[in-house]
């Protein structure tokens, strides 16, 4: 059993909703990738989930601490800021443990880190995920753009596998379409085991004595429509990828 910390994939919502002369407001709160933990949950592996929100207060201050809880870190759908601009940091201008710095440390000790896409990983939509200009940039095993590097695919692409590998194993061939993912280039030493409308989609690699994966579309909606998420395959790719950065699998 793999212990998976998921930081990320949730979202506020604040409307404002115009109906003549008058508006009134609503707000909604949602916790997405709930196709991936279930998946990996499935799978029989252990997963915590932190929402955007609880990171600052709840993610350790040290990769020792991290390491005592989870055997893989999955980022998606959360951009740096949230991790370097604590409150006390950004409004009362007090130092702080800088958050990326613990999964940089974690990743060389032997920890599992996977990037998943989003409009918040990678570089993302505006540039303002910025994760290109941290410490975790040189762990990553591929290169981000300094740049909006959104690919939209609103009329589908499908990936397919392009390198045998035990993360890939029982993929070959093509894969449910996708709508989506961030365009990013592959680093030297780095294996691209997926592809997606020309652009790098599954990628892996190592940094210190850990292992590192780039997944550069979407774990769930919106870019992984139902038809991806439903699809067999996409347990037994996360699954797979999971043991793999676990150490489980061969390199």
């Amino acid at each position: 059993m793999t212990r998976i910390l998921l930081l990320g994939e949730s979202w506020f919502v604040h409307s404002i909703h115009q109906k003549g002369f008058d508006s009134f407001t609503t707000s909604e709160f949602t916790l997405g990738g709930a196709e991936f933990t279930a998946a990996l949950r499935e799978a029989g592996h252990e997963v915590t989930h932190l929402p955007c929100h609880e990171i600052t207060d709840a993610l350790p201050t040290t990769a020792e601490e991290l390491w005592s809880i989870a055997d893989v870190v999955v980022l998606s759908d959360v951009g740096a800021n949230t991790f370097q601009l604590p409150p006390a940091t950004f409004g009362r201008s007090e130092t702080a443990v800088d958050l990326i710095e613990v999964l940089r440390r974690f990743a060389e000790l032997g920890g599992g880190l996977l990037m998943a896409g989003g409009y918040m990983t990678f570089s993302g939509i505006d540039a303002k995920a910025r994760w290109g200009r941290t410490a975790l940039a040189e762990v990553l095993p591929v290169g981000v753009l300094d740049r909006d590097d959104r690919v939209e695919l609103p009329s589908g692409a499908a990936p397919s596998t392009v390198v045998a590998h035990p993360v890939t194993a029982g993929l070959e061939g093509e894969w449910p379409a996708l709508l989506g993912l961030n365009e990013v280039t592959v680093r030297e030493g780095s294996i691209e085991l997926a592809r997606c409308a020309g652009h790098p989609l599954l990628v892996v690699g190592e940094y210190g004595k850990g292992r590192t994966a780039a997944f550069t579309s979407d774990i769930a909606p919106h870019w992984a429509p139902p038809g991806f998420v439903q699809w067999p395959g996409y347990t037994t790719l996360f699954d797979q990828l999971t043991r793999w950065l676990a150490g489980e699998a061969a390199a």
